[in-house]
């Protein structure tokens, strides 16, 4: 057959231009729902931060002024003090804890000390029964006072005065506050799955209907979550003062920041969301700190601290005597005085002071690891030979600057002896 009797092809576009234009159809489809899904997915993120940030109160601090302490560490870098109280309504029929029923208050009051360096934590706690002077805040309509117990400014005029009260009695500067409500912190737990805490016996207080079942460990819900930390008639120390209620409160918070810090939970987004939103609907902050970016800033820098380097540290305290007017309340110590001086220099608080007042964020330590004389609870935060003697970048105290001659042949006070048995808390 000649080529000219050969039938014409046809009109028809060829196959292969027929997959091309399929390809390009596929592509632009599979590029058009990428940035649908970014922008639906950004969008997201948006309207979640935004939630979160409409979830906490800002207060300023404003009204403090400009005399307050001045800030003496001057080395590298920026350390932070935050102060951290809980704020409780206890409304309802049972929740009188303490004989406090509605109105609000504030039993927890800890300050966080961030070393310059960010390779270190302090969570000093106060216990709420300490006697102090309180100035006069809130513009003068909450009056100074004498001779008053701590958690009384919280009462009187809130986290502003109790941010005055904690710089005029410490000479430390503040310069955040946080307000966790207790209700909120109840579904923080529950946001995680609850949080697993070694309750050596069942914690019982039938007046106000507490119970914590034992367990090594006893996985806690959010109510009681609540139960542990905020129970105070439970065992004949703690009806004496706050002192066993904050170690119980130590306890549980360095197991949430194990839990929350544990794979199990940062990879769970349902977690994670839940835990955000639960914990930002509890806060109120100074306005310097009211969004979770602001927050999230200051958590991206905490990722160098090791657990074993987040002490929770009780002042050191005494009792008044039994036949004074303030009997089952406490003074500080001179070792408090020290504890003070040391974070606002942001040096290193050496063991003798931590000693029977401090616990860590460490995983418990194993039957062989517990029974080892060189593994015991109060040696922890590092305890070695040159540990007061050397200096870390960001200013860690020199044997000369922790303890001067007099200081070295005081005698421990009692309160960095050992301690007690604290009742829900294991060894």
């Amino acid at each position: 057959m000649s080529d000219e009797s050969r039938p014409e092809p046809s009109s028809s576009a060829p196959k292969r231009r027929a997959k091309v234009a399929r390809r390009h159809t596929v592509g632009r489809v599979i590029l058009i729902s990428a940035v649908v899904l970014a922008l639906v997915t950004g969008l997201s993120t948006i309207y979640f931060i935004r939630h979160l940030d409409g979830n906490i109160e800002g207060i300023s601090l404003g009204e403090l002024g400009e005399d307050r302490p001045e800030k003496v560490y001057k080395g590298n870098g920026e350390p932070l003090n935050i102060l951290v109280m809980g704020s409780d309504t206890r409304e309802g029929e049972g929740n009188a804890i303490d004989g406090e029923g509605g109105g609000g208050g504030s039993d927890t009051t800890i300050l966080v000390h961030l070393s310059a360096d960010r390779e270190r934590a302090y969570a000093v706690s106060i216990p709420r029964d300490s006697i102090v002077d309180r100035p006069e805040c809130n513009e003068g309509d909450s009056p100074a006072a004498t001779d008053v117990m701590w958690n009384a400014a919280y009462t009187e005029g809130g986290p502003v005065c109790t941010v005055a009260q904690l710089e005029a009695t410490t000479n430390v500067f503040v310069d955040h506050f946080v307000v966790v409500d207790f209700n909120g912190f109840g579904e923080m737990v529950d946001a995680v799955g609850g949080v697993p805490v070694c309750v050596p016996e069942d914690l019982v207080d039938r007046e106000h209907g507490i119970f914590v079942p034992a367990g090594d460990p006893s996985v806690l819900t959010g109510d009681e979550a609540l139960d542990y930390v905020r129970a105070r008639s439970v065992g004949e120390l703690a009806q004496r003062n706050d002192l066993s209620r904050i170690r119980r409160q130590q306890t549980f918070i360095a197991a949430l920041v194990r839990e929350v810090k544990s794979a199990g939970t940062l990879t769970r987004l349902d977690k994670v969301v839940n835990f955000l939103d639960a914990a930002t609907s509890s806060l109120t902050t100074d306005t310097e700190l009211d969004s979770v970016t602001r927050i999230g800033k200051i958590a991206m820098q905490l990722q160098s601290i090791g657990l074993d380097k987040v002490q929770f540290v009780t002042l050191p305290t005494e009792y008044y005597s039994t036949d004074s007017e303030f009997s089952g309340r406490v003074f500080w110590t001179e070792d408090a005085t020290r504890i003070w001086k040391l974070i606002n220099e942001d040096k290193e608080i050496p063991a003798r002071l931590l000693s029977g007042n401090a616990v860590t964020a460490e995983p418990p330590k194993t039957s062989s690891e517990a029974q080892s004389p060189t593994q015991s609870p109060t040696e922890t935060a590092g305890e070695t030979p040159s540990e007061t003697a050397s200096e870390t970048p960001s200013g860690t105290a020199t044997s000369s600057e922790t303890a001067s001659p007099t200081e070295t042949a005081t005698p421990e006070a009692p309160a960095t002896t050992e301690p007690e048995p604290v009742p829900g808390v294991c060894a």
